[in-house]
């Protein structure tokens, strides 16, 4: 309550001013952002669910903080902006300069200009909002005029405040092989910071991302909440400071750690997005407006189907050779697998790839292993009907290469002759400097070049940076080196997706290392980990697509006893896990029984069928595996509602007596559906009304009984609007 009173002194002081305010109305249908110009400085009036009119909202005083708010300025909490400018003070005091906003189709663009009161100083708060996707996304521009450099020590990409009684935040957390696992807790007094200081795989144990429950926890389907996402593939840090009144302010943006930055007179500093999206419907309907969003602004080809991938990783490893990856195909082919993908271990001759100690930037064929190089791959693949996908880890280099020898100054390393610290026996490139991203960029482009039939890429990183120092970059701007490779990653991204529109990317980096919008706009798809045990990926899996969508998730088949944990499991469990987002398979054909081979051909079919639900159609999370229950369940509904994909998994023993009742949602009430169960490894199916058509209605309110009762038991069913 305390918020409020002191809103009602806020009152008490407004009326000299309110008649001048200024008010800049940030709006899509469903959500308003509001600023206010008050004395020549610009506050946040509001942010939640959409205004249809601001009347009197400068009579209500100013409960959050300044739009942007800077070290030296008065206040005593969490800023925006820390700089230290070219004469020595530190002290920086924004003001209103101007502002313009605009329609730019779906898109309504804002730009508010400030400027320091006295040097030659400017920042630009930049939101685009998106009107049928329901998506604000902020960005600052930073520059200055003034004699000398500039150091920006703090930068944040966005600065929101939220008032409620209570804040109950949801953060992703994790490491290799288990990234984006959930947890949810309030916010107390103080400040909560989610964060990454690794450099490289920063989306490992923490993503830039979060849920943020207003007034109550997040649940799947009601209150209000908001989901925020850091579009950066680079250090960041989120903080969320609840103050003496209780509200909520969130900074995002590059973490400052290690990382001033100094500004050149003339020069522009832009930093990372910031993608918002606020439901008063709970966490559903925040992913939906997210994943909307994504697929149609910040996915390559999100609206193009993906295609069935086989990769010979846990297949084959390093131990291959032409007549092994061609025996792979033919099971492939014979599956109906859409793109055969050779992984690591096919390059190097002085330091040849057999294991991960050599070979890493020596990006010339094998040819001991492949000595009709890998147009023979390409070749064969196309003949079987599949295209080809190739392996890289175009960032890392190996002591033992001959990169290593020839550029050693390339080399991100400790400087005065300090011990290189190698992990997977690998060293990191430095992208700071332009002549590696020529590498990096030729690295591809010259095999692409060489095999313009290639299809799809792999893009791999499996270390983070240690070894902090550049030879590229001045001694007075070696912090300058976590963002200058960051941007230098982007930069060789961009390339690539221009000069290669057609060639499917997919970001790797030791699994999910590399989930975050930022990398996600120059790709098609993201490895979500390098664990494939389908009981692990339900909780990867169901963390991960909260914020990014199931057409980038890509999730594949994979041998049992796991190659991770050891986990046993049904090949139909695992299929159907992997169908809930970019199917594909990863091992060897000839590791299929007759039986299972037939079934896994039939599963490939089977996921053609249904995939254009899976990969444009909404998200709706009905059961978590979190839950004690031992169940998680989902589907996916077109957007015409026409047809939807429906998965239930069960991870626990379930007795007899148990009712077992699950509900769809997303559906027509008043229309009527068949439901039919698919991908059925056995005559009898999971329910009883297999083939019946039921109302939408009875689906998600009274749901059906199942007979999937035993751990690593799954059912999935289509279900088709009929007339």
């Amino acid at each position: 309550m305390r918020k409020y009173i002191a809103l009602a002194i806020g009152l008490l002081s407004v009326a000299s001013w309110h008649l001048a305010a200024q008010i800049i109305h940030v709006s899509t249908p469903n959500t308003s952002l509001v600023f206010q110009v008050q004395n020549n400085k610009v506050f946040q009036s509001y942010y939640g669910k959409h205004l249809d009119a601001t009347t009197g909202i400068e009579t209500m005083g100013n409960v959050f903080r300044e739009a942007y708010p800077a070290f030296g300025d008065g206040g005593d909490k969490e800023v925006a902006l820390i700089v230290t400018h070219a004469d020595g003070t530190m002290a920086t005091d924004l003001v209103y300069a101007t502002h313009v906003q605009g329609m730019n189709g779906n898109i309504q663009s804002t730009t508010i200009s400030l400027k320091d009161t006295k040097l030659p100083f400017y920042v630009d708060l930049h939101f685009n909002a998106y009107q049928s996707e329901g998506i604000i996304e902020q960005w600052v521009t930073i520059r200055h005029s003034e004699k000398g450099k500039v150091k920006l020590s703090q930068y944040a990409s966005s600065t929101i405040g939220f008032m409620a009684d209570a804040y109950y935040l949801t953060h992703f957390y994790g490491a290799w092989a288990r990234e984006m696992h959930m947890t949810e807790e309030p916010l107390t007094r103080g400040i909560k910071s989610v964060e990454t200081k690794r450099g490289i795989r920063t989306t490992e144990f923490e993503n830039p991302s979060f849920f943020l429950g207003l007034n109550q926890p997040a649940s799947e389907d009601n209150g209000e909440v908001v989901l925020g996402a850091l579009a950066w593939p680079g250090n960041f840090r989120i903080n969320f400071e609840v103050d003496n009144i209780e509200i909520c302010q969130m900074t995002a943006g590059i973490n400052p750690y290690t990382s001033d930055y100094n500004l050149k007179s003339g020069e522009l500093f832009t930093t990372p997005r910031m993608i918002l999206a606020y439901s008063d419907a709970g966490k559903n309907g925040a992913s939906i407006l997210m994943h909307r969003w994504a697929r149609k602004y910040n996915l390559r080809d999100g609206d193009k189907i993906r295609p069935v991938v086989l990769n010979s990783w846990e297949g084959a490893y390093f131990d291959f050779d032409a007549k092994k990856l061609k025996s792979m195909m033919d099971g492939a082919a014979e599956m109906g697998v859409e793109m055969f993908v050779l992984d690591d271990g096919w390059f190097g001759n002085k330091y040849p790839r057999n294991n991960d100690k050599a070979g890493l930037g020596d990006w010339q064929v094998n040819k001991t292993k492949l000595p009709a190089g890998i147009s023979d791959l390409i070749n064969y693949a196309e003949s079987k009907g599949m295209k080809f996908g190739i392996w890289l880890e175009p960032e890392m280099v190996n002591p033992a290469s001959e990169l290593a020898e020839k550029h050693p100054d390339w080399i991100i390393q400790r400087k005065n002759n300090r011990e290189q610290l190698l992990q997977r026996n690998q060293l990191v490139l430095d992208l700071s400097n332009p002549k590696v991203q020529d590498f990096v960029f030729g690295a591809l482009d010259d095999l692409i070049k060489q095999n313009p039939h290639i299809a799809y890429i792999k893009w791999d990183a499996n270390r983070h940076i240690q070894n902090f120092g550049s030879t590229y970059l001045p001694a007075d701007e070696q912090s300058h080196l976590w963002i200058d490779y960051a941007k230098g990653l982007e930069s060789v991204f961009a390339r690539f997706a221009q000069k290669y529109p057609d060639v499917i990317l997919q970001d790797c980096s030791s699994g999910g290392g590399r989930v975050e919008y930022g990398s996600l706009k120059y790709a098609h798809e993201f490895w979500a980990s390098d664990d494939t045990d389908p009981f692990e990926r339900l909780f990867i899996q169901w963390g991960t697509n909260h914020v990014y969508p199931a057409i980038a998730t890509a999730a594949h088949v994979t041998k049992s006893p796991n190659h991770q944990t050891g986990r046993e499991t049904p090949l139909k469990f695992r299929f159907d896990v992997a169908m809930s987002g970019r199917m594909g398979i990863e091992m060897r054909p000839d590791d299929f029984t007759p039986k299972e081979l037939i079934f896994a051909k039939q599963a490939v079919a089977t996921y053609k069928k249904i995939r254009p639900v899976i990969e444009f159609g909404d998200l709706y999370r009905i059961q978590s595996p979190y839950d004690a229950d031992g169940f998680a369940s989902l589907n996916y509904v077109s957007a015409d509602k026409s047809q939807a994909v429906w998965f239930v998994y069960s991870h626990e023993y379930h007795q007899r007596q148990e009712q077992n009742l699950f509900r769809v949602k997303g559906l027509i009430p008043n229309a009527n559906y068949r439901i039919t169960e698919l991908n059925m490894d056995s005559p009898k199916a999971s329910i009883p009304c297999n083939g019946k058509v039921l109302s939408g209605s009875l689906l998600m309110n009274r749901g059906i009984e199942m007979e999937i009762r035993k751990p690593m038991d799954s059912g999935v069913f289509l279900l088709t609007k009929v007339e």
